[in-house]
């Protein structure tokens, strides 16, 4: 390296904002692309950012994402690799610490997680108490935050606040909560489709075990799942582990910085993954592709789409503008499962219309891509879930991201209670007038709640009661 560029190596690159209202000049120091948002109040000024479209809140470690380029690692390591050739434990395991396990490490970790994969009866009790139609994700949110109530001495607010302070503390939530989580969710569906409950087989893998869990019925301990299955559901496991912030991933860190215990942040992350527009994305494509039917609608249906008629799901990303690494792998692996479990007939409707997109230049100029949800649902259909399933398989392996950025906001020596501002446009001060001399200002449309046709025909009825006992006393009258 030269002189000039030494010395311009240690110069701190700095930009110039020039307050047009009053004149006044600031240098703000420009670092990784960002600038301080506090240096901003020199000026008297905050940025405005709907949807954090241009916000950065953290230095992380964890993941990297390059979207124009279709990139995808975890702490370094490529998707495709750790794919290909790792497991999820493995993953889970280097998104918590940083590195691969060596062998021995890996053993203890996956002894670690097996032994928490057998919860308290309460659990079991908690979830057997829901409606038999209850949906699997509020039965896994409501089940995750009651965790937490069985494990009150690693509680901040309970304890120490600086309890998750001590790593040892740390380790043990975090494998109590990825043990627990694949029986949590078997639970779950075992509960939805009126069966009941298996133990964990603490012979088995981590992925290996959350089937056998689903599925074992009079066989007992010597059922096995496909291994091919068992393969696919661990690449879809380490796929799906990890996403930098995302909304639950942002929710979870939100839930961390007020220093709530592991249990609900984890459960508040799965809330917010639980919405549609997060993690009902590969059900949205599924219900998508069912609609279309057929390979001969497929280009009446991009018609419509270019028309601004429906809606393309599982195309574009906020982060990639490139194709999705993760959609490649999926796709790949959809072939082994339905050499097991039979084509799934949608898949030709999918890459028909994945086709025809791709050579389109209306999807192609705005950088519309398959993401990794386009044909992740196909899968799951596939091997015989139900589309209320869909996010709890997306939620299992996400809790091994969520808690490797949990336990990074706990280390990190700017961490602060995320407490955002807003711009105030509603009233100006007013004085409080008493109720009898108020005008009705609220209109009663806006006060119109929806009722059931249970309580419709009970207002009828109650309004017929009504009119018989004024009609009786105007006669008695």
């Amino acid at each position: 390296m030269n002189r000039l560029n030494t010395v311009a190596a240690h110069v701190a690159p700095t930009l110039t904002i020039t307050d047009n209202r009053s004149g006044k000049k600031i240098d703000v120091k420009v670092k990784d692309g960002t600038i301080r948002a506090t240096d901003l109040k020199q000026l008297g000024i905050q940025t405005y950012d709907p949807g954090y479209m241009n916000t950065t809140c953290c230095v992380s470690r964890i993941s990297f994402i390059d979207g124009n380029r279709g990139v995808l690692r975890y702490r370094g390591y490529p998707i495709e690799q750790l794919a290909q050739d790792g497991s999820f434990t493995e993953v889970a395991f280097l998104l918590q610490y940083g590195e691969l396990p060596t062998r021995g490490q890996l053993t203890q970790w996956e002894q670690d997680l097996m032994r928490h994969s057998m919860l308290h009866q309460d659990v079991a009790t908690l979830t057997s108490a829901f409606r038999y139609d209850a949906h699997p994700m509020g039965m896994f949110v409501s089940a995750m935050a009651a965790l937490g109530t069985l494990h009150p001495e690693t509680n901040p607010a309970l304890t120490s606040q600086n309890i998750y302070k001590d790593k040892a503390v740390r380790n043990k939530e975090i494998a109590r909560i990825l043990g627990s989580a694949t029986t949590l969710a078997a639970m779950a569906y075992r509960h939805r489709m009126g069966r009941p409950f298996n133990t964990p087989n603490s012979d088995l893998g981590y992925t290996e075990n959350f089937l056998y869990m689903l599925d074992v019925s009079h066989e007992g301990t010597s059922y096995r799942p496909h291994p091919k299955l068992v393969k696919a559901l661990d690449v879809l496991f380490v796929l799906h582990a990890e996403h930098e912030l995302n909304c639950s991933t942002s929710a979870m860190r939100h839930l961390t910085s007020s220093n709530v215990d592991v249990y609900t942040a984890c459960a508040a992350a799965a809330g917010a993954l639980y919405g549609p527009r997060h993690g009902g994305a590969n059900e949205a494509v599924l219900r998508m592709l069912e609609r279309i039917g057929s390979i001969e609608n497929v280009p009446t249906f991009v018609e419509k789409v270019k028309q601004r008629k429906e809606l393309l799901m599982g195309f574009g990303h906020r982060v990639y503008k490139h194709y999705d690494p993760r959609a490649t792998i999926v796709r790949k692996i959809a072939e082994d499962v339905f050499e097991i479990c039979g084509r799934e007939p949608l898949i030709e409707v999918a890459m028909e219309l994945e086709r025809i997109a791709l050579s389109d230049p209306y999807f192609k100029d705005r950088k519309l891509y398959p993401n990794v949800d386009f044909y992740s649902g196909l899968i799951y259909k596939a091997m015989g879930f139900p589309t209320d399933m869909f996010p709890i398989l997306f939620t299992v392996p996400r809790l091994a991201g969520w808690l490797a950025h949990w336990s990074e906001w706990i280390d990190d020596p700017e961490n602060r209670i995320y407490r955002p501002f807003q711009v105030y446009k509603g009233y100006d001060k007013r004085d409080y007038v008493q109720v009898d001399e108020r005008s009705e200002k609220v209109h009663s449309k806006e006060l119109t709640v929806k009722r059931s046709a249970f309580n419709r025909r009970r207002d009828a009825s109650l309004q017929s009661a009504a009119a018989d006992r004024s009609e009786y006393e105007w006669i008695k009258d």
